[in-house]
């Protein structure tokens, strides 16, 4: 080891110059023991190549110096310093060179910690925290990935996330848009056989007019099920949401109007009654649906302007996946859209349960009642379980429920009608209904 001895000439430069050098300073030389040489020119500058010894120190404490190499001055800086590693001869004659800290290096994927050591060699290697990186050795600090990465495992490379949206090609995608395209026909078909059968005693009774707008609105309320799957942009999440809010609440408008109408044929039918002049009115079932459906337009387009649903990335509730969905925009205007069309099923539901006992030529309130019933239980279990999911399976749910909602009023309402058309026509008949009345 190089032995190095302290002159303050530096301190006397500093302040008296080179011009007021001492002669005897200008030529005094450097002793080490082995050699001397030049240590200042007439300039005061170093004049001379510095040669590096090791100190070598033997079982019988003789040392000995090694020269293992030199560093000249005014060389070029790559080449000012030249050392021999295999002329030196390390402590306990060890060949390895001892390395001058006393923690292992921090690998990608860590990072430096400082600890309680006072050596500031002396660290600890800690983890890079979730989404950050480290690709270097010793880093002194993780790298943060974009929100459209992730952190891999090791923590030193950013990924790229996959997108998640409920896709045309996933297989629940093609399952319900299986069963939607199913419902829609179903629904048309069962328009056309009314449309046939218009003239005949159940279908008049029923109010055909409001069951030809209730087929429709239900036809387009299972075909809306296509606005909701595909990858989300801000026009088709508005859209999506009109569609749904208009069309449901044109259903259940007309809902609440065959209701109403079956309560007012029945009151009618007493002699003497005013409500007589209201029976068959096309103006009265017109006012209910207008009426009712305009409250929740009025609905949506404030929920429109004021703070609209808009395409979303969920970062957060997936580590490697981002998903890919339609915002609400405003909560409050979503639930209340939702609780609108809950007040008018409830509605429906009361006058329906109150008139479900009237004679069996205006038995429709039954059927109602129990497709209320359907549709209130479809979509009170729908919150809680469209709040506990997340990313695609939420939206599963939400389109799950409309088309059971849909099912249950097409079902309920349509289905035993079209089994006394189809099936039981001796039943479609005037006679039949005088009959039962008689009895």
């Amino acid at each position: 080891m190089a032995s190095v001895t302290t002159i303050p000439i530096a301190q006397i430069l500093s302040i008296y110059g080179y011009s007021q050098l001492d002669r005897y300073l200008r030529q005094v030389q450097y002793g080490d023991g082995i050699e001397k040489r030049l240590y200042y020119n007439e300039n005061g500058e170093m004049n001379t190549i510095y040669s590096i010894y090791n100190l070598v120190t033997f079982h019988n404490e003789l040392n000995s110096y090694r020269y293992v190499g030199s560093y000249t001055p005014w060389a070029q800086p790559d080449e000012q310093l030249f050392i021999n590693a295999t002329a030196i001869t390390w402590r306990h004659d060890s060949k390895m060179v001892p390395r001058s800290q006393c923690s292992e290096n921090c690998p990608p994927g860590k990072r430096k910690a400082k600890n309680n050591m006072q050596q500031i060699c002396c660290y600890d290697c800690v983890q890079c925290s979730e989404g950050e990186i480290s690709n270097v050795t010793d880093s002194q600090n993780c790298i943060k990935c974009l929100a459209i990465e992730y952190a891999n495992d090791k923590k030193d490379r950013c990924i790229l996330r996959q997108e998640e949206y409920l896709a045309y090609s996933d297989t629940l995608s093609i399952a319900l848009l299986s069963f939607s395209v199913l419902l829609a026909i179903t629904s048309i078909l069962i328009l056309i056989i009314f449309i046939l059968y218009r003239e005949t005693p159940i279908v008049k009774a029923n109010n055909k007019n409001l069951s030809f707008i209730l087929l429709v609105s239900l036809s387009v309320c299972f075909l809306c099920v296509f606005l909701f799957i595909g990858r989300p942009a801000d026009s088709t999440c508005m859209f999506r949401q009109i569609v749904f809010g208009i069309t449901f609440s044109i259903s259940m408008s007309s809902v609440l109007a065959k209701t109403i109408m079956v309560c007012i044929a029945f009151i009618a039918s007493r002699p003497g009654s005013f409500w007589r002049k209201l029976v068959g009115m096309k103006l009265l079932n017109s006012s209910i649906v207008v009426l009712t459906s305009f409250v929740e337009i009025i609905l949506s387009i404030t929920w429109l302007t004021l703070s609209p649903p808009y395409q979303d990335m969920d970062t957060t509730t997936y580590q490697k996946k981002i998903v890919i969905e339609c915002n609400k925009g405003s909560t409050v205007a979503f639930y209340t859209v939702l609780g609108y069309l809950g007040f008018l099923a409830g509605v429906s539901f009361t006058v329906a349960y109150i008139a479900r006992k009237l004679p069996d030529q205006f038995n429709e309130a039954r059927y109602i009642a129990f497709s209320m019933l359907v549709f209130c239980s479809v979509w009170i279990a729908m919150i809680p379980t469209y709040l506990s999911t997340k990313g695609k399976n939420a939206l599963a749910v939400e389109i799950f429920s409309i088309l059971a909602s849909s099912t249950g009023l097409l079902g309920c309402i349509f289905f035993p009608k079209c089994y006394i058309i189809l099936i039981k026509p001796q039943m479609n008949r005037k006679t039949h209904i005088f009959k039962k009345v008689s009895k």
